[in-house]
């Protein structure tokens, strides 16, 4: 499916079950060059971004011809070129972006993705924030894990997911408003989604961990979401690198006690000792 595409800020229906086995493969009518990429700058103002892969599944051109697209889009200042697609010039530059975000701390990112993907049995059932360390658990899945269902509301991981080759993989995608910064759908919809199921594991990052053991993040709608997952799932897991602790941000998340599990890369023994004070089990990735 490519829902993500269509050029509004809130994606329905909510909490659609699509296995990434059944999806359309019907090939829309030629457009010429320029039609088509004053459609490509519309995608992106209404979206924020766009990929290589879904601009192939929307307009039926090759993956040449869709970087091709984004390549004058960008010389034209209507786009900035990611790896594997383009965003918004302004939203590019932002520190707390997706894309920025994604491409700091790697090596920390995916080994905590290899020790997250490491707990989960056959037919689990996975809620997976929106991340960029959910990301990487996400691309763990989809190279070598298990048989689960994963229920998130991140863009990015439900394009993953819809674009590779696991058909034994059941993605749920929680619908709502889009946050285009973050590239994660957020408000009441998405909550009531979130609430309608229960997981076995929640895999979520934050912007911080507060000296006292508070998970936050800037963002109230974001927090909101977060809060719901780890409610909603048998085992939620935090991972972080050491980037992220003894941090703050605006809005509270939950508390440490809260959680099952913690996951930490890069971090100092120093910085670690106060969250096992709060009685969680704090495990190096």
């Amino acid at each position: 499916m490519c829902g993500w595409l269509i050029g509004c800020d809130t994606f329905r229906p909510c909490g659609v079950r699509m296995s990434t086995s059944q999806l359309p493969g019907a090939r829309p009518r030629a457009l010429l060059p320029e039609e088509r990429r004053r459609r490509i700058a519309d995608l992106i103002r209404g979206n924020g971004r766009v990929t290589v892969a879904a601009l192939e599944a929307e307009f039926g051109v090759s993956a040449m011809t869709a970087r091709r697209d984004l390549e004058a889009l960008e010389q034209e200042g209507q786009a900035r070129r990611t790896y594997g697609g383009a965003v918004l010039p302004e939203l590019a530059g932002h520190e707390d972006s997706f894309q920025q975000r994604l491409e700091r701390a790697v090596p920390a990112k995916e080994r905590l993705a290899r020790a997250a993907v490491a707990l989960l049995e056959p037919d689990a059932t996975v809620f997976l924030d929106s991340s960029t360390t959910a990301y990487y658990v996400a691309k763990r899945l989809v190279s070598d894990g298990p048989r689960v269902t994963v229920l998130t509301n991140s863009v990015p991981v439900m394009e993953l997911f819809t674009t590779q080759n696991r058909a034994d993989t059941d993605l749920i995608g929680v619908g709502g408003s889009l946050r285009k910064l973050t590239l994660s759908l957020v408000g009441p919809q998405a909550v009531q989604a979130i609430r309608a199921h229960f997981a076995d594991f929640t895999f979520l990052s934050v912007k911080g961990v507060t000296p006292t053991g508070y998970l936050t993040d800037p963002d109230a709608l974001e927090a909101e979401v977060k809060r719901a997952m780890a409610e909603h799932s048998r085992r939620p897991v935090l991972l972080i690198d050491g980037s992220k602790l003894d941090r703050s941000a605006l809005s509270v998340i939950a508390h440490l006690s809260d959680l099952s599990l913690v996951l930490t890369a890069d971090a100092p023994e120093a910085a670690i000792a106060p969250l096992t004070e709060t009685g969680v089990e704090v495990r190096p990735a």
